[in-house]
């Protein structure tokens, strides 16, 4: 064994030891002390190599005994440094107070009431849901509320084994810096179990639920742009799938609230579960995990098919193809239809003016910067995560109307009065666009087609080289430092012209190797190459899960709907090069 080998483990059995007293539970000391007395010290350094951190989407980890893991002592302590803050950022307050939600993951609920005992036992107002709701929800529920903060728990669409803790400011987006690392350095703070105040305030904690869930609908309604065609197209054929999670509480009833009177259930998803026992993935993006929405869809002729993920945020869609094949919209798609229709419908009624701007991440299909130039609507690119789109939502506030935003990871945004991705909103809102569609003697096939005719073709891909644990995280270092020391010259045989590096905030145009400053709130771990010919790759790590992650957009030409099956083979070969380019 190594000399750095033992000194971690003498580090992280160190670090385990001061879990064995008596401020944790029995269970909790038994699974440590199995970790402790085990040959194989994998598990115990991979409990406890390191802290769980807030990511873009938070702190999210695998449940289980350890520092690194998600339990009631990392959940606890992440309260307790969020309610130390909280008391420090709004002193002046008279009262404190948050909203506390979650999804149907195992032990959420039990998470979420140790959230709402953290807080009361810190004298902080808790409003916490009656059971399990979808994320924007609990976004809503904060700016409605006037609260100061909120917590959500939930792992999005994480495997089974995972679970989450998301935490949200006044203005219901998830934390930004500086409260982030002010929250962290709270949180860091917590020397052990017996710093965290558990022992709740029941007279503090406030349950809530229908009456949210009633004001919070009756806004998505207000979203509707084209009821007259929902009206004549009511009774459209559209399959919905929670999944298993908390979307069946509220997208049902969406939909019919928006008019629509043929909503065909999959009974055996409606089940919540945790345990997400009909897929092997609760990723709406996963072809797998909507096979039988699809075969309800084939099986009952169905218009649409849409799903949400476990906590309702991501939106997932399959429309029909020309050989009446159920096939997936990717990401880019799904907010390409969406952020379209919002444009065209706003110009169509009189109401897109030089005030009215739309949001994407800088990952995010370069077509819908196109569509937004050509219909003279204001474009803000940003950083990955919701919190960014609601970050330029905030900074443009009184000052512009926002229309839509969106990302690659299957997240759309509708509304300004929730700050989250939003699938209640999304999904209702791609119902209205089949009905608007049909209206024009058009299915969303034909519409995509018209989109890419108008604005230009683009094919989109995502891959994600997974790497887990203390060993995966350093490689996936190595990799980011491997790109900035080593550039690609070429991309599917088209010279790399532009490399943005977000860390360092420098643009480089080759081949003369002049650098400009990037204009961005903040550095991030990203790296971006655009060729000639329109191609444009991005690298970053996930800041949620063990991998890294690359997008791959390729440019062509559609001139028919004839054409289309060509252009996509044309720009799969290309995305193939690149993909041999970039050795992935």
């Amino acid at each position: 064994m190594s000399e750095n080998n033992q000194q971690l483990i003498d580090s992280v059995v160190a670090k385990a030891k001061t879990w064995l007293t008596d401020a944790y539970d029995d269970e909790t000391r038994a699974e440590v002390r199995a970790m402790l007395d085990a040959d194989d010290k994998t598990p115990l350094i991979e409990a406890f190599y390191r802290d769980l951190e807030f990511g873009t989407g938070g702190l999210r980890g695998i449940m289980g005994a350890g520092s690194n893991r998600m339990n009631i002592y990392t959940v606890g302590a992440a309260t307790q440094g969020l309610a130390n803050y909280l008391k420090e950022a709004f002193a002046d307050l008279p009262e404190i107070s948050v909203v506390v939600g979650h999804d149907v993951r195992n032990n959420s609920r039990r998470f979420a009431e140790i959230v709402a005992d953290v807080f009361s036992a810190n004298g902080i107002k808790v409003y916490l849901f009656d059971s399990f709701r979808p994320t924007p929800e609990l976004s809503y529920a904060i700016r409605k509320l006037g609260c100061q903060s909120g917590v959500n728990i939930t792992a999005s669409h994480n495997p089974k084994e995972y679970n989450g803790y998301k935490a949200y400011w006044a203005d219901g987006a998830q934390v930004l810096a500086p409260h982030d690392v002010n929250i962290i350095r709270c949180v860091e703070a917590i020397k052990g179990a017996e710093e965290i105040k558990f022992k709740g305030n029941p007279d503090l904690i406030t349950i809530i639920g229908d009456e949210m869930d009633r004001d919070y609908l009756a806004a998505v309604k207000t979203l509707s742009l084209s009821p007259e065609a929902i009206e004549r197209h009511k009774d459209l054929k559209i399959v919905y799938t929670p999944i298993h999670g908390t979307g069946v509480k509220l997208i049902p009833e969406s939909l019919a609230n928006y008019g629509f009177t043929n909503i065909i259930h999959v009974p055996e998803q409606d089940v919540p579960s945790g345990d997400f026992p009909t897929v092997e993935s609760p990723n709406p993006e996963v072809p797998s995990a909507m096979a039988m929405a699809i075969a309800k869809a084939k099986e009952t002729g169905a218009d649409l098919v849409v799903a949400s993920d476990p906590d309702a945020d991501r939106i997932g869609a399959v429309i029909r193809d020309a050989k009446g094949e159920y096939v997936l919209l990717n990401g880019n798609q799904i907010v390409m239809i969406l952020l379209n229709y919002i444009i065209t419908r706003y110009r169509e009624l009189g109401r897109l003016d030089d005030k009215c701007y739309i949001v994407k991440t800088i990952v995010t299909t370069e077509t819908i910067k196109s569509i937004a130039d050509k219909n003279g609507c204001p474009m803000y690119d940003c950083y990955t995560g919701f919190k960014w789109i609601a970050a330029v939502i905030r900074d443009l506030e009184g000052k512009a109307h926002y229309l839509g935003g969106g990302e690659e990871s299957y997240g759309f945004l509708a509304e300004d009065f929730v700050r989250d991705k939003d699938s209640v909103s999304a999904i209702s809102l791609m119902a209205e666009i089949a009905a608007w569609a049909k209206d024009k003697d058009m299915d969303f096939l034909a519409m995509l087609q018209d989109i890419y005719m108008k604005y230009g073709f683009s094919k989109e891909c995502g891959i994600s080289v997974v790497r887990q644990g203390k060993a995966g995280a350093e490689e996936i270092q190595a990799m980011m430092k491997a790109f900035r020391a080593n550039p690609p010259k070429e991309l599917g045989g088209s010279p790399v012209t532009v490399v943005k590096d977000y860390a360092s905030l420098e643009l480089t145009q080759l081949p003369e190797g002049t650098k400009t400053k990037l204009d961005m709130p903040a550095t991030s771990n990203v790296l971006q190459y655009f060729t000639a010919d329109g191609t444009k790759v991005s690298v970053r790590p996930s800041g949620t899960e063990p991998k890294i992650k690359f997008y791959i957009e390729v440019k062509g030409h559609l001139d028919s709907p004839a054409d289309y099956d060509r252009a996509n083979a044309d720009a799969a070969a290309k995305v193939e090069a690149v993909k041999k380019d970039l050795g992935i």
